[in-house]
């Protein structure tokens, strides 16, 4: 089962692709402030600690699958995620342009997930 989440617990982070989620997070500039990484890390960590939580913070944007939202200037960075028992793993980051989740970044999570579920 892949979504067993409780209130009240601590759940540990998995990170797949970290490097590549920091990556396009970064939008590829190297003068990406380090106070942006941290709004980003900030909410993460609201999100392990107060799990389950909903707007504006996290949305349910498929089966399985949430989006963290962060505000950056203005810009919004996701970074989508999904429960596994104690852990809540981060499988895909992108800034998102448009009200919409770019169907390619859609398909490359669910394609990501699909993958965490063969491997577990």
């Amino acid at each position: 089962m892949i979504s067993d989440y409780r209130k009240g617990i601590h759940y540990k982070l998995y990170f797949t692709e970290l490097e590549k989620i920091m990556n396009l997070l970064e939008n590829g500039s190297k003068n990406y402030h380090e106070a942006k990484k941290k709004i980003i890390g900030e909410d993460i960590k609201t999100v392990q600690f107060g799990w389950p939580i909903g707007m504006p913070l996290v949305r349910k944007v498929d089966v399985n699958l949430w989006e963290v939202r962060s505000k950056i200037d203005n810009r919004i960075s996701r970074v989508i995620f999904t429960v596994y028992g104690e852990f809540i793993v981060l499988i895909h980051g992108f800034i998102k342009k448009s009200q919409k989740i770019p169907i390619k970044d859609l398909k490359l999570a669910k394609k990501r997930l699909s993958n965490l579920r063969g491997n577990l």
